[in-house]
């Protein structure tokens, strides 16, 4: 795993608020990611989250035909846990955003099916439970992420003047410019990357992704790194009933049941930090 980032590609990432790694799995590597997230995925069926019901009588919406999503599979798979609970991510996660640490906040299995509707542009960090102008996501390309089928794009460096203010993943790709109307003069930058590359981005930057355009499957992992030390803001997102109803704004995220602390400059561990979770 290339985990090695030069100070150029940690300015880059400041300044546009998202930088790619290319070649960052080996092809092995690669191999060993899309077992487990392709087995991860086959093992949740239709959950969504683990804590959630599956209503058989929904009927489907644009969203549905966006990606398939598949969030959290850290939790009831050891494979997955075990590639995403890497001090390594975390150490990578924590240089390109300044901080001392990071935990996970949630992964995501983003697949778009073939012929999937395009991503509209959104902001992430206003989904979650927590403001940080800080957090970050990795996303691993498992296949080739091209233009015809779906790659990322970017508005660079609109992480800066970004609010919390968000819109949701709707059928108008564009309805993020009717929050943020200076960002309609900023040019998009794709981010195709072949098969075992990755790229971060700050949970503030305005993204999207294309329609596959194709027959093909494009699979995506991701997961969202949580600076350590964030706090609860009062929106529920991947949190259980139980623990939505357990904070209070402003108490801490620091339950590693839920959010695992998966690097930290001064706080070494003893022990793997994916078998404290077996």
């Amino acid at each position: 795993m290339n985990t090695n980032l030069t100070q150029e590609q940690i300015d880059f990432y400041q300044e546009n608020g998202f930088v790619v790694q290319h070649d960052f799995l080996t092809p092995d590597e690669l191999e060993s990611w899309r077992q487990a997230v392709d087995g991860a995925v086959r093992q949740r069926g239709k959950q969504r989250m683990i804590h959630q019901e599956v209503d058989e009588d929904r009927e489907e919406t644009y969203y549905d035909y966006v990606f398939v999503q598949r969030v959290n599979l850290w939790q009831d798979n050891s494979d997955v846990r075990r590639l995403l609970l890497d001090p390594r991510l975390g150490k990578m996660a924590a240089n390109l955003a300044g901080v001392d640490g990071v935990r996970l906040w949630h992964d995501q299995a983003l697949i778009k099916q073939p012929w999937a509707n395009p991503t509209g542009w959104h902001l992430d960090n206003p989904f979650w439970s927590y403001s940080s102008r800080e957090t970050l996501s990795l996303w691993v390309a498992l296949d080739d992420a091209t233009l015809q089928n779906g790659c990322l794009y970017f508005l660079p460096g609109s992480h800066k003047t970004a609010t919390f203010e968000n819109v949701s993943i709707g059928e108008n790709i564009g309805d993020i410019f009717r929050v943020y109307p200076q960002w309609k003069e900023i040019m998009a930058a794709p981010a195709e990357m072949k098969a075992g590359s990755a790229s971060f981005h700050n949970g503030l930057i305005a993204h999207g992704a294309g329609a596959n355009m194709t027959p093909g499957w494009r699979r995506a992992m991701t997961c969202g790194f949580m600076p350590d030390g964030c706090t609860f803001n009062g929106i529920q997102n991947i949190l259980t009933d139980e623990q939505f109803a357990s904070y209070e704004i402003g108490d801490l995220l620091e339950d590693d049941r839920q959010n695992p602390l998966v690097y930290h400059r001064s706080k070494p561990y003893k022990e793997k930090l994916a078998e404290r979770f077996a």
